[in-house]
């Protein structure tokens, strides 16, 4: 019988679990550590799927049916008054990420997911690779990959200088049971990717699963996010400290942002926002607040080690792709692995590709994120951010399914000098 391979991938959130799902389908014998000590399906919000995320579905075990996501047929603009002011078709399905991490932890084997497993440092030789966790144990494979998210521990270690980069404004985010706004509101967002803009901000909202994730009318939930600029030492480190003067670094708990913030919040959208979006905002039990980051490695291999999802590149949320994008970066290394005997060949080979849809990606991104910001704009991107402002245009851009072939086709002919 052939020796099977082995592979360690920290971090069990959705890319993790892609790697981990497809390796072990590929034959590879396959341990998840997880740094957390309880199921993350509670995390994170609404989630834009893609034809690649289907397929890296389909291809780690999962069962797609009708319960997957919620469909919309269309987007809309709102102005202040609730008037549409742009239109456009686009079918999408939209679902949230507590359901896909769901239907991804559930196909792969419970006893080789382990929590509670927070890396401290990594040892390689020539033919192995040896994980150090926090509570003094330690597991040794072939092959170990670093899923483990935008403040990596893997990618600390072996790529110091590749940091995130806060870039100037946040999202407000959350999620409100659909039967908690008015018919009016469930009329006007019902079936559609709704759109508000106030000057130099980005609202928008659509249908997901909600509780026990369910699809049907009435039991839904509304994702809502909501873009506004914030200054990093001033407004961002004031919404980073709790009621007890507690200031926290990285990102403030849900249950410890202050009531006077979330009642500003509420303040602020009543003020600039129509009132179907002032209705799911205020219907949301938890708000929460996501400071936006880029972030770019220059590397994504590093001898027996491989950097995917968010460990690697973020972009901001407008391209609509982070958790399509660890999906395909799962994909593309097993892939260029099971292409090649050799470990290194493949690990090359997905090196190559994913560094460029990596780049691109947060290319992609900064762009759409010009249109956040100062109301007023002058200078030589004046005229761009106008343009990046038009709601067609913007309905057009935010979170479609083609722009990454059509992004990387532009680059290659008109690359970078």
């Amino acid at each position: 019988m052939a020796v099977r391979r082995t592979a360690l991938v920290i971090g069990g959130s959705l890319g993790g679990l892609f790697a981990a799902n497809l390796l072990s389908r590929a034959g590879w014998d396959v341990d998840v550590y997880e740094r957390v000590g309880a199921e993350l399906a509670g995390r994170g919000a609404g989630i834009v799927t893609h034809d690649e995320l289907f397929s890296a579905l389909e291809r780690a075990g999962v069962t797609i049916d009708e319960t997957v996501g919620c469909e919309t047929r269309s987007r809309i603009t709102l102005d202040r008054t609730g008037r549409v002011i742009a239109k456009m078709p686009l079918q999408q399905i939209l679902t949230a990420w507590g359901r896909l991490y769901r239907l991804v932890k559930d196909v792969f084997p419970a006893k080789r997911y382990h929590f509670n497993k927070s890396l401290v440092r990594i040892e390689q030789s020539d033919d192995m690779v040896t994980a150090h966790f926090a509570d003094g144990s330690h597991a040794t494979a072939e092959l170990l990959i670093g899923a483990d998210g935008i403040r990596s521990t893997v990618r600390a270690q072996f790529l110091p200088q590749a940091k995130p980069k806060y870039v100037g404004y946040l999202a407000w985010r959350g999620l409100a049971d659909e039967s908690a706004v008015s018919a009016a509101a469930r009329r006007a967002l019902s079936d559609v990717m709704g759109f508000c803009l106030p000057a130099g901000e980005q609202m928008l909202t659509y249908l997901v699963a909600g509780r026990d994730n369910s699809t049907r009318p009435g039991e839904r939930r509304y994702n809502f996010v909501w873009y506004r600029s914030a200054d990093e030492k001033t407004e961002l480190h004031d919404l980073f400290t709790d009621a007890q003067g507690r200031h926290y670094e990285q990102n403030i708990p849900p249950d410890r942002i202050r009531p006077e913030v979330i009642a500003e919040m509420h303040a602020t959208a009543g003020r600039l926002l129509a009132k179907p979006f002032v209705e799911v905002i205020r219907a949301t039990s938890e708000p929460l607040f996501q400071p936006i980051y880029d972030l770019e490695s220059s590397q994504l291999v590093f001898g027996r080690v491989a950097i995917i999802g968010d460990a690697a590149f973020v972009a901001r949320p407008h391209v609509g792709l982070g958790v399509t994008k660890a999906a395909g970066d799962a994909v593309a290394l097993v892939d260029a692995l099971s292409a090649h005997g050799d470990l290194d060949a493949g690990l090359k080979a997905y090196e190559a590709k994913r560094l460029e849809f990596g780049k691109a990606i947060v290319a992609h991104s900064r762009t759409l994120g010009l249109a956040i910001g100062a109301a007023e704009i002058s200078g030589p991107q004046a005229e761009l951010i106008a343009y990046l402002r038009r709601p067609e245009v913007l309905m057009r851009e935010i979170a479609v399914p083609d722009w990454a072939e059509r992004n990387i086709a532009q680059r290659r002919s008109h690359p970078s000098p």
